[in-house]
């Protein structure tokens, strides 16, 4: 039998221990499946991610190869061929990626001729030591690489972006088919706000995610929004989450949208609740008269998306919207949190 320790003793043998360093071991957490969040437009575009993820690619990638079906889609008027044109009646595409594992990203803006900008952002991203190539100088990159060129502007958009133009003024020259008739008036044509973003996350709980859009309908030239923006429409923190955005980039472009859902996810929010949080401070940041409604409430609306390491995904907009996931259920198409109704 041992003898009994003394109040000394005990005391010694407790200073002993504490001098002795303790190291963290991390908790090992089991590895998440394959995940994938998208805007409303990428319900294909997450299963498509998913698979390539289950086959080994990587989630940038497969975020990539996920829009491409949607650049490619001329009904989809908001990304790619088909894409809305700038007030001249040319389509210029805008695009990011960013590799979570890498830490670098690729991007392209006011790009012309080519379908396809999210698979010249990777490029960007894999061949040369920049992040953003714009304009023209997008395009003779793209040329280099051997991307094929044509023309992008579909009838269909070239009937809408006409029908813009007849009607965006009062006292222009332009008159709407039927606008000479006696109870002939001109009707309200939509600007339309459209993108893709898909963010992923892998079996190893690596993430990447990409963006891409035609931009904001009959824009001013060169204009360039939130999709091409490393931390606005798109960004990766390969130990927290992606996060990307859509609708009014402007907004996103001013309250740094997609970086701060991730800093937020970084701070235990989940996912849902980091959009959330975004979106609130798009609205504290939109004082301007002209972009509020008549209850004082942004006039536009703004989309937020993510997914964390855990492989948890999240949206929420300013207005009611839906957006895409694929989980361990399959693809599906869900509603996202809103802070008003409409």
């Amino acid at each position: 039998m041992s003898e009994p320790i003394s109040r000394r003793r005990f005391l010694e043998l407790g200073a002993a221990t504490a001098a002795v360093p303790h190291f963290h071991v991390p908790v090992r957490r089991r590895a998440p499946a394959p995940a994938a969040v998208s805007s409303a437009n990428g319900l294909r575009s997450v299963q498509i991610a998913v698979e390539k993820m289950r086959a080994g690619v990587s989630p940038v990638e497969a975020a990539v190869l996920g829009i491409e079906p949607v650049e490619n889609d001329p009904e989809d008027d908001s990304v790619g061929y088909g894409g809305l044109p700038n007030e001249d009646g040319v389509v210029e595409l805008d695009a990011c990626v960013m590799d979570g594992p890498t830490g670098l990203a690729g991007a392209v803006a006011a790009l012309r001729n080519v379908k396809n900008p999210a698979k010249v952002a990777l490029l960007v991203l894999r061949r040369t030591d920049h992040v953003l190539l714009v304009g023209e100088g997008a395009l003779r990159f793209a040329r280099a690489h051997g991307i094929p060129e044509e023309n992008l502007l579909t009838e269909a958009s070239r009937r809408k972006w006409l029908a813009w133009k007849e009607s965006r003024s009062k006292t222009d020259d332009w008159l709407e088919p039927g606008e000479n008739e006696p109870a002939g008036a001109r009707p309200k044509v939509e600007r339309k706000t459209g993108t893709i973003h898909v963010g992923c996350v892998n079996e190893a709980g690596d993430l990447g995610g990409a963006t891409s859009t035609s931009g904001l309908a009959f824009k001013i030239p060169g204009r360039v929004g939130d999709s091409p923006l490393i931390g606005c429409g798109n960004y990766v923190d390969n130990e927290v989450g992606v996060a990307g955005s859509t609708g009014r980039g402007e907004a996103v472009i001013l309250t740094n949208g997609a970086a701060y859902v991730v800093h937020a996810m970084r701070q235990g929010r989940s996912p849902t609740d980091a959009c959330l949080d975004a979106c609130r401070r798009v609205v504290a940041c939109t004082r301007i008269p002209r972009l509020l409604d008549g209850k004082g409430r942004p006039d536009f609306q703004v989309n937020f998306y993510a997914v964390n390491k855990a492989g948890v995904t999240g949206a929420a907009a300013l207005f009611p919207s839906r957006h895409a996931r694929m989980t361990a259920n399959g693809p599906e198409l869900v509603d996202s949190a809103a802070l008003f109704e409409r």
